[in-house]
């Protein structure tokens, strides 16, 4: 592949993964307007997985209170951190069967202007109006298990592009009263599952192809999203200390109703 374009979708990947504005969407977007061939659903998942580094790094404590506490839980005792790792497998597993679905279904993913068009500004509308109404009550410490299943199973539309993973899961928070920097953070420890079994169910076919450029391309724009998603991550949750996600969905029903025009062939 091209380096420009690597470069390009490592950039988006790592600005747009874990804002509420969606990835995959953006990544779809790249091919047409830089006028290039769609890189593909595997070079898509290589750029989540260095953006799967960033989260790790960033949410470092979480990660390993969920693993001390899992050693505890074994020991016997109940820990805190055993519990959210347990809500995190319980939030998971609706995505993981119906990726799995579309993985049999629909091989490529489901990629096409209209419909990134119609969930980017249907999403972004819904994440405004819960995002107003929605009350700052609730941590991540008050998820109940059935909490993060209906997270989980409404994570499981961001398998359409244009949904947002992390923005349905930050909307679903907000629905519930989660506080905004507490919806985020658990939108992104969620995300961990999620990227990392998408990134070893496509590892696999990148092994089983055995070709070297295409490794080393995709390796490439790995660590180039990690490192532009350490700054992004870092950015909205500043921002979350202070103000809304407003602006995101603003942004995004401004860009669903350009993608929707240029796609009717309104505009082009």
């Amino acid at each position: 592949m091209d380096i420009l374009h690597l470069a390009v979708l490592a950039i988006v990947q790592g600005i747009t993964e874990f804002l509420p504005i969606s990835s995959s969407g953006h990544l779809v977007l790249v091919p047409l307007f830089m006028d290039v061939p769609d890189q593909g659903l595997l070079v898509d998942v290589a750029v989540h997985v260095g953006t799967l580094g960033a989260v790790l790094l960033y949410l470092w404590r979480d990660v390993w209170s969920m693993v001390a506490g899992l050693g505890r839980m074994m020991r016997g005792r109940r820990d805190p951190g055993a519990r959210l790792a347990g809500l995190l497998v319980a939030g998971t597993i609706p995505v993981v069967a119906a990726g799995f679905a579309l993985n049999h279904y629909y091989p490529g993913g489901i990629r096409g202007l209209e419909v990134i068009g119609w969930t980017t500004l249907g999403f972004g509308v819904l994440l405004l109006v819960t995002d107003q109404i929605g009350m700052t009550l609730r941590r991540i410490e008050h998820l109940r298990l059935g909490d993060a299943v209906i997270i989980g199973i409404v994570q499981a539309l961001a398998l359409i592009p244009g949904t947002s993973r992390s923005g349905i899961c930050m909307t679903a928070g907000r629905m519930m009263g989660m506080e905004r920097q507490d919806a985020a953070r658990f939108a992104m420890l969620l995300g961990i599952p999620a990227i990392t079994g998408a990134g070893v169910l496509k590892g696999y076919e990148l092994w089983k192809l055995g070709d070297a450029q295409l490794t080393a391309d995709v390796f490439m724009a790995a660590g180039l999203a990690l490192a532009t998603a350490l700054i992004a991550i870092a950015l909205m949750m500043a921002w979350l200390k202070r103000a809304s996600f407003t602006p995101f969905a603003v942004y995004r029903i401004i860009l669903g109703g350009f993608l929707l025009a240029l796609a009717y062939g309104f505009i082009g």
